[in-house]
């Protein structure tokens, strides 16, 4: 089986992260890159699946030169091989542009089964993976919290507002996993030193045939208008008991209508 984890380097969630004046697009040389933590539970997924059934797992990810450090880090959690989509007309792409790029560098790659986390941290719009899926023409199956392959056949446990909603698909299928489905591993030495060694493929817009007017910032569909930065937090309240503290509190409280 050939499984595909669309893989996003993002900005340190753990670190303070702002906007590019100008263009308003995240910045991402002010930040360190790491994994997506909610892609770390796609990646987990495809594992157990490809040790169960057998099979390779591929790490995809469609961004700058320094994302090549994520793809490392994926590698040597235990994936076969990786893509990396690289080229500077890619910088800025909306959602819509990014899964144009990834459905076509998906038919350059193949795929029996492609798994996606639930959203990206940066961009948290969870659109991509029905997207993607869309693009390919191929089922779409997403948040799953519980995810088995059998045969042609992939299905998966969503949970609902209603309860839990069993979604079955034929392969080659999209996923979609929730941070609740798994426990990531860590990588090994030994799998740090595989990493190494192990094949990363470069594809450019002229390998996926798309002209360059189809992805950008100055081609996309949505994007950021203004931005202020948060302002400094404002020192907090102090109230002193001095026998009557409770009705201080309670009148500190009623004046911001909390109560």
């Amino acid at each position: 089986m050939n499984i595909v984890v669309c893989m996003k380097q993002v900005p340190d969630t753990e670190m303070e992260r702002s906007l590019v004046p100008g263009d308003n697009t995240v910045d991402r040389a002010g930040a360190d890159g790491v994994i997506n933590y909610l892609d770390e539970f796609a990646i987990e997924e495809a594992l157990k699946i490809a040790e169960a059934q057998g099979g390779e797992v591929t790490i995809l990810t469609m961004g700058p030169e320094k994302a090549a450090d994520s793809i490392r880090k994926a590698l040597s959690m235990g994936a076969d091989k990786a893509v990396h989509v690289i080229d500077d007309a890619l910088a800025g792409s909306d959602a819509v542009a990014s899964s144009l790029a990834l459905a076509e560098a998906l038919k350059v790659v193949g795929f029996d089964l492609v798994v996606f986390g639930s959203e990206s941290t940066d961009a948290r719009t969870g659109v991509v993976p029905a997207m993607v899926a869309e693009r390919l023409g191929v089922p779409q199956l997403t948040l799953a919290g519980k995810v088995d392959v059998a045969g042609s056949e992939v299905t998966i446990r969503r949970v609902t507002d209603d309860g839990v909603a069993t979604v079955t698909g034929s392969l080659p299928a999209v996923i979609s996993v929730n941070e609740k489905i798994n426990e990531p591993r860590y990588p090994t030495f030994k799998g740090i030193m595989a990493a190494k060694k192990k094949p990363v493929q470069i594809l450019t817009m002229s390998d996926l045939s798309l002209p360059a007017d189809a992805v950008g910032l100055e081609n996309a569909a949505s994007w950021v208008e203004d931005f202020t930065t948060r302002p400094p937090r404002q020192a907090g309240v102090v109230v002193k008991d001095e026998g009557d503290g409770g009705s201080k509190v309670a009148g500190f409280l009623a004046e911001r209508k909390f109560i």
